[in-house]
């Protein structure tokens, strides 16, 4: 490790960024669960509401690469405490927002920091531990957010229907402002590396392995989101449920994605790429048990499990990206929640036309693990075009 991993305490640096991960992962989910209370307080109906959530998506793939490219010349250090105040800023105003049309705004000016923080929280994480470490560190900052689907999301959604629905945007603020504070505490101070710019971070987009983790992404983790979004309708409509059972099962999702994502970083720091295959076929299989699995509370629940399960695939991909980005690793690493918002995008919207199309509640299932599979076979592109490229470096 570098002087600078020595002089602070790793342990504390990682709750200190988790602890973004956590703000950020209470107020992607939570939107969610607040939209019938924010709609009618806003006199919009829910489709419209709808709107507020894609918004904050759209910001996040449009912040992750501009911020990551304009902050290049920025120390790590100092752009994580930057865009948490940002972060908590455009949420306090999205707690005071008079209409549909400042919710609109302020949604998406708080997207725009969420992935190039995770991006650079997880480089600085990466760089307190020995290489052979790196994604179990990953794994610690995105646990911040994994638990928030445990605790942060009901416990905003239900200051939400208590105190009103804006105390769960302004909860988030609070925590928002509490990890600047401990990022300035705790984290390292670092230099600028040296030769970094904004062109040298652009040229990850030359890079064709970048691209292909990138699609393994977009397109894998969007079988997970094809479920997920539904799984309360199908519930009811399948399952026949009390409404009450339904925060329940979204907290084991919360568990499931939570274990795999530390179960899959401990295995791909002993082999990464058989680990993101193992953790795709996981998803396509766990996804196409989901349809038989969906008729009694307890059996959709363990497959509910398995699915969060599936989730440790983003430190995987986290962690390749770090491999294949070259000098390039803020950009790269940003783009990785691009990636992940477009599968909560594409997810959803196949899952939705299947719906639509007459099929079932459970055709989602089906849905997710054609996804999972073509995800698994992006991901065997990309390793094809290593071997191919490691015969054509050793050839004589």
């Amino acid at each position: 490790m570098t002087q600078i991993a020595r002089a602070v305490h790793p342990g504390l640096v990682m709750i200190a960024l988790a602890m973004g991960g956590f703000a950020i992962g209470t107020t992607e989910f939570a939107a969610m669960s607040l939209l019938p209370y924010f709609s009618a307080g806003l006199n919009i109906d829910a489709p419209t509401a709808g709107h507020v959530i894609s918004a904050y998506a759209l910001g996040v793939v449009t912040g992750a690469p501009v911020i990551a490219v304009l902050g290049a010349r920025v120390p790590r250090r100092t752009l994580l405490i930057g865009l948490m105040i940002m972060f908590a800023l455009a949420n306090g105003l999205s707690a005071l927002a008079p209409t549909y049309g400042w919710m609109l705004a302020f949604r998406f000016l708080s997207g725009l920091p969420h992935g190039a923080y995770f991006g650079v929280a997880a480089l600085v994480a990466a760089g307190l531990v020995p290489a052979n470490r790196r994604a179990q560190a990953v794994s610690r900052v995105m646990a911040g957010l994994t638990v928030a689907t445990i605790i942060g999301v009901p416990a905003a959604n239900g200051l939400g229907q208590l105190l009103g629905w804006r105390w769960g945007f302004g909860i988030v603020a609070v925590l928002a402002l509490i990890t600047a504070l401990l990022v300035w505490r705790f984290a390292p101070h670092d230099r600028v590396a040296e030769g970094a710019s904004p062109l040298r971070e652009l040229q990850a987009l030359g890079r064709r392995q970048v691209w292909l983790t990138l699609a393994t992404g977009a397109i894998g983790f969007g079988g997970l989101f094809a479920v997920y979004t539904y799984v309360a309708s199908t519930m009811l409509e399948v399952t026949h449920v009390s409404p009450a059972l339904v925060p329940l099962v979204l907290g084991i999702f919360g568990l499931g994605l939570t274990a795999g994502n530390l179960g899959a970083a401990w295995a791909a720091d002993r082999a990464l790429m058989p680990t993101a295959a193992g953790m795709l076929l996981w998803s396509a299989l766990s996804l196409a048990i989901f349809p038989f699995a969906a008729g009694n509370i307890w059996t959709l629940s363990a497959a509910i499990f398995l699915i969060g399960c599936g989730g440790g695939l983003g430190t995987v991909l986290q962690t390749r990206l770090m491999d294949v980005a070259g000098e390039a690793q803020t950009l790269a690493a940003a783009l990785h929640h691009s990636a992940f918002n477009i599968a909560n995008a594409l997810g959803p919207w196949l899952g939705g036309l299947a719906i639509a199309a007459g099929y079932a509640w459970t055709s989602t299932g089906w849905v997710g693990c054609l996804l999972a599979l073509a995800g698994l076979a992006m991901l065997g592109v990309s390793a094809l075009d290593d071997r191919r490229a490691a015969e054509v470096c050793c050839a004589p």
